[in-house]
């Protein structure tokens, strides 16, 4: 494979700890293989992965960032909060780690009581068989579900089970914006809302939502994302310009499960520079030490 040419990074990566098909080892690989010269973890609500990566990385010419992706609930809708250079080690993180998974263990074992009632024979059990030490996701269902021939794809399992009008899916207890960059604050990272624009929202709420996690410690947006256009990326550069927020890029890739979505590249023209994680950088030797 040719590698990029230019320097790059990729701040949004998922590996198999969470709902990603690639083991932490296999993403330092890889993103050898791509030519980049960082990339970040950022599982959800996990960071299980990250201190394998960082050790398999060590001896080679790539910086593996500790980072997280938080699931957090605002007006209803789901929002991401991206916590960069998170200290993996840290015992208040680890505490509250745990109590976020434990909430997500309640659901999974209630999703499971419901897609029984549907007529689709899952135990809790054989489903943790399926995927040991992983954070589990909708995207866990549906893989369940694809593999053992209740559907026939992905997106009818999400349609039909698991998806967020669907009847087998439950929400979990989440934790608000807020709390989550006030967590990332306090163990010193860099907290950075996620893919702004997935949320659907018009650019009055979006900025509504914007300025109020800038006024709860909001230090980045995700600038640069695969699914973003070039309107959608002009957007979002004025609220960082407007809100004085770091710019943060990242491909969100999961490997397999988000099929055509590639490492670095995203759909094919993703390009996110090194210089964004100079700036994150200057922000962490200017304010945390």
């Amino acid at each position: 494979m040719m590698k990029i040419n230019q320097k790059t990074i990729d701040l949004h990566v998922h590996s198999n700890k969470s709902d990603g098909t690639f083991t932490p080892k296999e993403l330092v690989d890889y993103a050898l293989e791509k030519g980049l010269s960082a990339f970040a973890l950022t599982d959800h609500d996990t960071m299980d992965g990250v201190e394998e990566a960082i050790l398999y990385a060590r001896d080679k010419d790539l910086e593996v960032i500790p980072g997280i992706e938080f699931s957090t609930e605002y007006e209803g809708r789901d929002i991401h909060i991206l916590g960069l250079y998170i200290p993996y080690d840290s015992k208040e993180f680890k505490h509250s780690m745990e109590t976020f998974q434990a909430s997500r263990i309640v659901r999974n074992q209630k999703m499971c009581d419901k897609l029984n009632e549907y007529g689709i024979p899952i135990t809790y059990d054989s489903f943790i068989e399926r995927f040991p030490d992983a954070v589990h996701t909708r995207a866990h269902y549906a893989t369940y579900l694809l593999e053992n021939h209740h559907v026939k794809s992905m997106s009818e399992a999400f349609d039909r089970y698991v998806g967020d009008y669907a009847p087998c899916y439950l929400p979990r207890e989440k934790i608000t914006p807020a709390q989550a960059i006030s967590l990332i604050l306090k163990v010193g990272g860099i907290p950075i809302l996620a893919h702004p624009c997935l949320y659907h929202f018009n650019k009055e709420k979006l900025e509504k939502l914007i300025r109020e996690l800038k006024d709860a410690g909001l230090v980045g947006i995700e600038t640069i994302y695969s699914t973003h256009n070039a309107s959608e990326e002009r957007l979002i550069r004025h609220f960082a310009k407007e809100y004085h927020l770091l710019l943060s890029g990242g491909s969100d890739f999961h490997g397999a499960t988000k099929k055509g979505l590639d490492l670095a590249v995203g759909y094919g023209s993703l390009s996110i520079p090194y210089e964004l994680l100079t700036e994150l950088k200057e922000y962490l030797k200017n304010n945390l030490q």
